[in-house]
Order: structure tokens, then C-alpha cells, then sequence
């Protein structure tokens, strides 16, 4: 029989047998009844069903880690693994007219993810999407994925560095459309000052390498949206411009949402300015101290530039344990609309 002086080192026993057992149990039937985040040890399937650009990269093989460093995030294209995939993504500009192109039904668990990086103005049809997607991906800080076309990151070994300068203004368009704003702000603009265009409208196309070049040699860049919309800020700032070590003239959304994005020393924008004529006035007048003041933000930062979709995807893998599960949109064209 136990003595009482026994008790103790017994009950320490008994819960250690039953706190094993409990263990191997977990261990050997592991719990499948929630999707809700990936197990550590099975990598997050994102099948893409149909890819956002014409030139369609290898994704075979563990292409998030080897390139991004992102782990547990398999990438395939591979249509017959859909009964597998956690994700299955939906580029718009890849949507055909009509739901027979997608698959039946949205497997119990399995999220599908509508990606744009065309602003509201540029993206048509959105009304037949309704009760789809649970989730967006697109160059809104809103989004449940968000994807800009740029961003600056800290960089402490920084340098300000402006390139020689040959002329004032450039600007590289290929769509001129008249019944733009970008067009009419243009149009009266260069009654005040020359604007050196580049680009298919102009039948003066860049090639690739030879964009930054050209650009650079300018003091200032029209950094003109083709449509206005709240935190749509494209590579005609990150790349055209800000890369290019010039500086921006912006048309877009107010300052204050380029604020949240760059630096309000960075940049000048259309509505500073009561008129065009001020606007021009200010760019020809201004000395080389104030023109360098423009350049304070490559002390402490560089331009990170997205122009990869694999990287873009991968992103989806980063971001998926803290995304809203059991969401649906009940209508795509509302929220993208406002």
C-alpha cells in the first residue's frame, strides 16, 4: 500500500504517463480539420492558374526561397494539382469572358485570389465576378495582398548621387489619349516650357536599357498618371523617375498619398501650383541648392522596384497567416470602385 508521504511523486508519475500518451497520439494522428494556416512541414500550394504576363517563367522547383528567400511556398502552374492547391490565383487581365474557364467549384478551404495592378479607369467586366474571390491582390494599401509598383527601403550606405544633367523635362508615353488629364496638363504646360517626349506616342521608342539613361539626363520627369486613383503610383515614378536620379513632377492622387508613400521633400506635384505657368515659372528658375534638396531621401533610402511577378506571388505565402479565412467579396466592382 502507498503511504502518504507517497502520494505526491505518484500523482507527478501518473500525469507524465498520461501527458505521453496524449503526445504520441497527437503525433501519430495529426489533427486535420482546420486549414486555417499551413503545417510547417507541408508546404503552402499557389497554383496560378493562368500567368499575368505573355512571357510565362519556369517555376518548377523551390523558386520563392532560391529567389526570395521565402520558404514553405511551392508555386506551380500545374492545372491537375488544384485538388492540392491552399491558393489558386486569377490574374484579371487573364479572365476570359464567361465562368467556364474557371474551375467548377472552390474546394472547401481553398482561397482564390483575384490580382490587378491596372487602375479602376483600365480594368473592364468586373460585374460577372460577384461571390468569387476571397481575396484581392493589387497596388491598393487596402487590399488583403498588397503589391506596389515600388517602394523606398532603408539603406545605410546610401549616397546622393544626381546624374548630369542636358535638359529640363521629359516624359516617356506610349498611349497619348487627348481626353486625358495627363494630355491636357501637358498641353498647356509646354505652352511655358520645351518637354522632351519620348516613347511610341512620340515614335521615339526607348529601348529597355536605354529608358534610365535618357531620363536621367533631364532635371525633372512628368511622372503623369494615366488615370487618377487613390494609390495608384506606378513605375513612371519609381522607375522613370525616382531611380532614374530626377526628379518628379507628379499627376495622380492628392500629395498627401504620395506622402504615404515617399518622402513630401521628394517630389513636386501638379496641384502645388494655382497654374501651369506657375508651375513652369518654379521648374526654370530654380538654383542648384534647391534642386539638390530634392535628393535628401538618397541619404537614407533606395528604390526597390517590383517588376517580377514570381516575386509578386511568392508574396502571397508571407502574407497568408494573417489573412481573413471564410471571406468572400460579394461584389468585386464595388470595392474596386471606391
Amino acid at each position: 500500500a502507498l503511504t502518504a508521504g507517497h502520494w505526491p511523486s505518484a500523482v507527478v508519475m501518473a500525469g507524465v504517463f498520461v501527458t505521453t500518451l496524449w503526445n504520441l497520439r497527437c503525433f501519430l494522428n495529426p489533427s486535420t480539420t482546420s486549414r486555417e494556416a499551413p503545417k510547417p512541414t507541408e508546404p503552402l500550394v499557389v497554383l496560378v492558374w493562368e500567368w499575368p504576363s505573355k512571357q510565362v517563367p519556369n517555376v518548377s522547383g523551390d523558386v520563392c526561397h532560391e529567389l526570395y528567400g521565402i520558404t514553405g511556398c511551392l508555386l506551380t502552374m500545374e492545372r491537375r494539382l488544384l485538388g492540392q492547391a491552399d491558393v489558386v490565383v486569377f490574374p484579371h487581365t487573364r479572365l476570359q469572358p464567361g465562368r467556364d474557364k474557371l474551375p467548377k467549384e472552390r474546394l472547401p478551404g481553398q482561397n482564390w485570389v483575384w490580382v490587378s495592378l491596372e487602375s479602376p479607369s483600365n480594368t473592364k467586366a468586373l460585374a460577372r465576378w460577384n461571390q468569387t474571390f476571397n481575396w484581392v491582390m493589387t497596388y491598393r494599401r487596402d487590399s488583403d495582398i498588397f503589391i506596389p509598383y515600388g517602394k523606398l527601403v532603408p539603406n545605410q550606405l546610401a549616397t546622393v548621387n544626381i546624374p548630369a544633367k542636358t535638359n529640363l523635362v521629359s516624359w516617356v508615353i506610349s498611349n497619348y489619349h487627348r481626353t486625358q488629364k495627363r494630355a491636357e496638363v501637358y498641353r498647356n504646360l509646354s505652352r511655358y516650357l520645351h518637354v522632351n517626349i519620348y516613347g511610341k506616342a512620340n515614335k521615339k521608342p526607348l529601348c529597355k536599357d536605354c529608358l534610365l539613361p535618357t531620363t536621367s539626363k533631364s532635371k525633372f520627369y512628368l511622372a503623369f498618371e494615366n488615370s487618377i486613383h487613390q494609390d495608384y503610383i506606378t513605375e513612371k515614378l519609381w522607375r522613370n523617375s525616382l531611380m532614374a536620379g530626377t526628379v518628379p513632377v507628379v499627376l495622380g492622387p492628392p500629395r498627401a498619398n504620395y506622402e504615404q508613400f515617399i518622402p513630401a521633400d521628394s517630389f513636386i506635384h501638379v496641384d502645388d501650383f494655382g497654374s501651369l505657368a506657375e508651375l513652369a515659372t518654379f521648374l526654370k528658375t530654380m538654383n542648384s541648392s534647391r534642386y539638390r534638396q530634392f535628393f535628401a531621401w538618397q541619404k537614407r533610402y533606395s528604390v526597390k522596384l517590383y517588376a517580377d511577378w514570381k516575386e509578386r506571388i511568392c508574396t502571397i505565402c508571407t502574407a497568408y497567416p494573417n489573412l481573413p479565412h471564410g471571406h468572400v467579396y460579394p461584389s468585386l466592382e464595388s470595392w474596386f470602385n471606391t
